[in-house]
C-alpha cells in the first residue's frame, strides 16, 4: 500500500489541511518538519520541539524530525531533503502533502524535489481565497496562537494572540490573512482530530534577525514574491 507524509508546519494551515485529509479518508501516515538542531526549535516558527512532540502525540500520527543546523545554506538544504526523501521513497512513500497556497516558486520546487524521487507533490490547499480559508479554520474550531510576526510587517503585540476574528480584523491591509507570504506563523494546540489539547505556557518575547547564508539563498523562492526577503526580523514569543 503506498504511504504519503504530511509536511507538518505545527501551524494552522498544515492543521486545516490535515483535517480535510482525515475527513476524505486520505490519513498520512507520518508528518515530517525541519527542526533547528542547534537550539532545539522548529524552524521559522521558533517553536520547541517538545511541544512539537505532543502534537504529533495527540493527533496520532508517527512524526519525524528532521535535523538542520543555524546557518544551513539553500544547497545544504537541498542535499538534506535528497537524502530524506531517498530514504521515504524506500519505505514506500509515493506522495507528500503542502499546505501551500499560492506561493508559485514554492510549489514548483517541491514538485521538482518529490518527481526527482518518482514521488508526487500534492497541495490540496492550493488557489484558495485566504481570506475564506483563515475563517473556515477559525469556523472548524482549529485552535492556534501567533508564535512569529515579521517586524517589517507586525509588532511585537501580535505575539501570543489568538488566531481569531479579532486578530483578523486587527491585521493591516497589506497582512495576508493566512500570512502566506511569512508576516506571521501559529501554533495549533486544539483541533477537533486531537485526542487532547496541548498545554502550555506564554513565556518572554523576542526580537532575531536573520540573514541569507549566501547571495543565491536571499532570492531562493523569491523571483515572483516582491515580500520574500530572508533578511529580515521577526518577533517571537517562548511557549513553555
Amino acid at each position: 500500500m503506498p504511504k504519503s507524509f504530511l509536511s507538518w508546519s505545527t501551524g494552522k494551515d498544515a492543521g486545516y489541511l490535515l483535517l480535510k485529509l482525515l475527513e476524505a479518508g486520505d490519513k498520512p501516515d507520518l508528518l515530517i518538519t525541519t527542526v533547528n538542531k542547534d537550539f532545539g526549535r522548529v524552524s521559522m516558527h521558533g517553536l520547541r520541539v517538545e511541544l512539537l512532540q505532543k502534537q504529533a502525540d495527540s493527533i496520532g500520527i508517527e512524526l519525524l524530525q528532521i535535523p538542520l543546523s543555524e546557518n544551513t545554506s539553500m544547497a545544504e538544504y537541498n542535499r538534506t531533503m535528497h537524502q530524506v526523501l531517498a530514504r521515504l521513497k524506500e519505505e514506500g512513500f509515493s506522495r507528500g502533502f503542502f499546505g501551500d497556497i499560492f506561493l508559485e516558486d514554492l510549489k514548483k520546487y517541491r514538485e521538482e524535489q518529490m518527481a526527482k524521487h518518482g514521488m508526487k507533490a500534492e497541495f490540496p490547499l492550493w488557489g484558495n481565497d485566504t481570506r475564506e480559508l483563515a475563517m473556515e479554520i477559525i469556523d472548524y474550531e482549529i485552535e492556534a496562537v501567533v508564535v512569529a510576526a515579521n517586524a517589517k510587517y507586525l509588532d511585537k503585540s501580535y505575539v501570543g494572540r489568538e488566531f481569531d476574528r479579532r486578530f483578523l480584523c486587527d491585521l493591516p491591509s497589506d497582512v495576508d490573512w493566512c500570512g502566506e507570504n511569512g508576516e506571521f506563523h501559529t501554533f495549533v494546540y486544539q483541533a477537533p482530530y486531537f485526542n487532547y489539547p496541548i498545554e502550555f505556557k506564554k513565556g518572554e518575547k523576542v526580537y532575531r534577525e536573520f540573514k541569507p547564508c549566501s547571495k543565491e539563498d536571499s532570492t531562493a523562492f523569491g523571483k515572483h514574491n516582491r515580500k520574500t526577503n530572508w533578511d529580515t526580523g521577526f518577533w517571537y514569543i517562548d511557549l513553555i
